[in-house]
């Protein structure tokens, strides 16, 4: 062989691997390994890892897309925002679902969690709308368009008592979409995965080292930058879903006075509650999402007589005390 049939040789070998290294995960066939993917969805990020001989990034991102098709606000198509502009009462099975369960868990806890509290939001400057704070005649004459009695869903129809009524199912779609993202896993067998968007959580199985999957929770300093990771305690978990809630990252301060973003929708003012830190297990990501936000409306003692009629749910809240210090509470055995 010449020294160019060597060369030209050498060459393709290079390049044959060079090739070998650009396929993706999805055709490795037989032997499985733990996969990362990332992307953004909702306006947040979004992970997954799972224990798979495929790589399955685009069957978990087309069934967030589909979540977010249909109960994202910022998205003008959205079946959630169509709705909410009166040119259809025409809800989509995701919608569907995800109400049903907004109109339990607003039972439950007392109306404390209430997807009609949107209004509310956008006037104290958390949605759509920012500006002057509201007085108190705009926030009544607000409240009169919140409450979950004046929703109905039936044979896939919503129906509103007051037109102007809107709805929003920020406080549940990132929980809701982790649960969906798991569910593409479970269908293709996968027996151990972590998923996450913004924070809600959802696991089964174990990670990398064979143990359950560690999901920290933050200490509820202030921090609008959502740079700080300095952590309160780890919770470990082999199969559930967990979410938390907080006023720590989500705020402005106008006039020295800090403005929380989670709205009480009993009285329409921002929850000033000695919760500061709301972590929540459950069966699913979208049950732990929605008692997360309620507790942070609730507060610390009302919090636990709701645990005490949902034994699904275990929860880890940071408060603050009498003298203003961090304390903790737990039904979570780790």
């Amino acid at each position: 062989m010449t020294k160019r049939s060597v060369l030209l040789t050498l060459l393709a070998l290079v390049a044959l691997v060079g090739l070998l290294l650009l396929v993706p995960n999805r055709e490795k066939t037989g032997r499985e390994s733990y996969i990362y993917n990332e992307g953004t969805i909702f306006g947040t990020l979004y992970h997954a890892k799972y224990l798979s001989d495929k790589d399955l990034k685009e069957e978990i991102e087309a069934e967030l897309h589909k979540v977010d098709t249909s109960l994202s606000m910022f998205n003008p198509q959205s079946t959630i925002s169509r709705i909410n502009r009166n040119e259809t009462d025409e809800a989509d099975e995701m919608l569907a679902e995800v109400l049903s369960l907004a109109f339990l868990v607003n039972k439950a806890t007392g109306g404390a969690f209430d997807p009609t509290v949107a209004p509310l939001v956008n006037a104290w400057g958390f949605g759509f709308k920012s500006g002057q704070l509201p007085d108190s005649t705009q926030v009544d004459s607000l409240r009169a368009l919140v409450g979950l009695a004046g929703i109905h869903l039936k044979e896939g129809r919503l129906g509103k008592d007051n037109p102007l009524a809107i709805l929003d199912f920020s406080a549940i779609a990132k929980g809701y979409g982790s649960d969906k993202a798991a569910q593409v896993l479970k269908s293709h067998g996968i027996k151990n995965f972590m998923v996450e968007i913004g924070g809600e959580v959802v696991t089964k199985g174990v990670n990398e080292k064979g143990e359950p999957w560690r999901i920290g929770i933050n200490k509820p300093d202030d921090d609008s930058t959502s740079t700080s990771t300095e952590l309160q305690d780890v919770i470990t978990i082999s199969e559930g879903a967990i979410a938390t809630s907080g006023n720590y990252r989500n705020y402005y301060i106008h006039e020295g006075r800090k403005i929380a973003h989670t709205i009480n929708p009993l009285t329409g003012y921002p929850a000033q509650q000695d919760i500061l830190s709301s972590t929540v297990i459950a069966p699913t990501c979208a049950e732990a999402d929605a008692f997360a936000t309620a507790f942070m409306v609730l507060g610390l003692e009302k919090a636990k007589k709701v645990l005490l009629q949902q034994p699904q749910l275990k929860a880890y809240f940071i408060y603050s005390d009498q003298q203003g210090n961090y304390q903790t509470w737990s039904s979570i055995q780790n």
